[in-house]
């Protein structure tokens, strides 16, 4: 079968060669009880996160740079990716999430439905989608988590394989966003949308139309403002992002949080810009 689930639409057969992505079948490169998301998706055991391989997008500093280019982890069947979902839950987690799961659409939902957990599904994404991909998604996906990363085409064109990324993450992001907001009494999320923004370091012009955009939106999605930027991954010849961010820089998008009037915002202190948050790819 022809793979077309992510915008890029190579339209590879992932049974038998690599598309776009840089992987065929299933490939994981770790699972585990993640405790560093936002805290209604972490909340009390920590959200049983499954790090999917390969990428379309190829961030240049992508701070999961092994995994996204398919350097590491092992292939599983959707048997055995319907087994994982089972063991997490059964470890305590808060909720499955699909971490980078975008061109694995088709078989998460084939092994949701040999099982399907009881408790919340998330769908952990870097906002470069399809619609229609999406619509599939939506079929086991209770919790949206995207990230925003450029309104700026001309950033996209310089960190990324895809210099029409908000040609589809914008859309693919008002659709999430429409998702009914479900918390309960203790603050734990069982449906809802979170939208992910990482402040880079020369861009928070960027990320004040991302603020302007997000407050367009209707008033339940939850917005994550991220301070982490770590310098990571291929970027020897961009010298702008061999630097973490200047509290000049998060104060310039913390004022428009402020300007805009969100109201449902995590703000992310700066000392989490640091390598130890990345998790180790021991899989």
């Amino acid at each position: 079968m022809k793979c077309s689930l992510c915008p890029v639409g190579c339209n590879a057969d992932r049974s038998k060669s690599e598309g776009f992505c840089g992987v065929k079948g299933i490939k994981i490169a770790k699972y585990y009880l993640h405790p560093y998301e936002e805290p209604p998706v972490s909340f009390s055991k920590g959200s049983g996160c499954v790090f999917f391989c390969g990428c379309s997008l190829k961030c240049v500093f992508c701070q999961n740079y092994p995994v996204s280019r398919a350097e590491r982890g092992r292939e599983f069947s959707v048997e055995q990716l319907a087994e994982i979902f089972y063991s997490l839950e059964r470890l305590g987690a808060d909720n499955i999430n699909l971490v980078n799961p975008t061109h694995y659409v088709a078989d998460i939902a084939a092994a949701f439905k040999i099982y399907r957990p009881s408790i919340p599904v998330v769908y952990n994404t870097h906002g470069y989608e399809k619609i229609s991909a999406l619509r599939l998604a939506s079929t086991f996906t209770d919790i949206w988590l995207p990230d925003l990363k450029f309104i700026d085409p001309a950033l996209a064109a310089r960190y990324t394989a895809r210099g029409d990324y908000a040609e589809f993450a914008l859309p693919a992001i008002k659709f999430m966003a429409e998702q009914p907001l479900k918390m309960r009494e203790d603050g734990k999320m069982l449906s809802g949308c979170i939208i992910r923004h990482l402040i880079l370091p020369l861009a928070a012009y960027d990320s004040v139309n991302i603020v302007k955009f997000v407050s367009e939106l209707p008033e339940s999605v939850y917005f994550s403002l991220m301070s982490q930027y770590t310098p990571c991954g291929d970027i020897q010849n961009l010298k702008e992002l061999q630097r973490g961010i200047t509290p000049r820089e998060y104060n310039k998008v913390l004022a428009a949080v402020e300007e805009y009037g969100l109201k449902n915002v995590f703000l992310q202190e700066r000392a989490s810009a640091d390598a130890k948050f990345i998790p180790d790819w021991d899989l």
